[in-house]
């Protein structure tokens, strides 16, 4: 018998096809290999984004609450004095307010440079730098001088009830609308006043029995949220709480 062959053209086509499956098979696993590294990427991504909002949200509650206990030892001290020049701070402190913390999240923080940029945004401050007249500062020798109040692990506000990475400072300054040009002393007579020549002029202060605070709460990732919180005493004994504003 005579054998069959196949003639070269379709042998060759048959060759063809084949490696035009080859790659249409390539194509379709990268193809969906992207697919997947897209969709890993998207949930990766939006994790971060839950995470981050998350740590924001606990981070704005711990400077709350670290507001709310320096509140309840503003209101039992009987000398606001002694707080706005620093000889007297919260019960909820870590130690000295000067030096470096390690934080519970293992990152360090300087809290006497931390003190030194709300005073005058620099790492230190000369008596100069404290008066400065700037934007942000426009009060001049009633510039306020920020004292740490109340600092440390916010898992430390409660004993065995808090369970956070947080770390919260709260300083204390006098309102800086007072015009004894003594950010030392609440309410002090005012800088032009003659007491014997005008004794009533000794109690015009408007700011006399008001102070500010500036609670920063920061955690992991580097997440921080400040508070500011203006604070005036009660007539009626204890405090009250004049403005309540989130710096962004």
């Amino acid at each position: 018998m005579k054998a069959l062959s196949v003639p070269a053209a379709k042998g060759q086509r048959a060759a063809d096809d084949s490696g035009i499956a080859l790659i249409v098979a390539l194509m379709a696993m990268s193809f969906l290999l992207a697919l997947g590294l897209a969709l890993a990427l998207t949930v990766a991504t939006e994790s971060r984004i839950a995470g981050n909002y998350r740590d924001a949200v606990e981070a704005l509650y711990a400077a709350d609450s670290a507001v709310e206990r320096a509140i309840q030892d503003l209101a039992a001290a009987s000398d606001w004095n002694t707080v706005l020049s620093g000889a007297t701070r919260s019960s909820f402190n870590d130690g000295s307010p000067l030096g470096i913390r390690v934080l519970p999240d293992g990152s360090d923080f300087d809290l006497t440079r931390a003190t030194n940029i709300v005073r005058c945004d620099k790492s230190t401050c000369s008596q100069a730098d404290l008066v400065a007249i700037s934007q942000e500062r426009p009060w001049g020798a009633n510039n306020p001088v920020w004292q740490p109040y109340a600092f440390g692990p916010v898992a430390d506000l409660a004993i065995g009830t808090i369970d956070s990475l947080m770390y919260v400072v709260v300083w204390v300054a006098d309102d800086p609308s007072e015009n004894d040009n003594d950010p030392l002393h609440d309410g002090a007579p005012p800088a032009s006043c003659d007491a014997e020549k005008e004794p009533s002029c000794a109690d015009d202060n408007i700011g006399r029995g008001v102070v500010t605070m500036k609670a920063e709460a920061m955690g992991p990732g580097g997440t921080r949220r400040l508070i500011d919180v203006t604070l005036a005493r009660a007539a009626r004994g204890g405090v009250r709480v004049i403005s309540w504003r989130e710096v962004r």
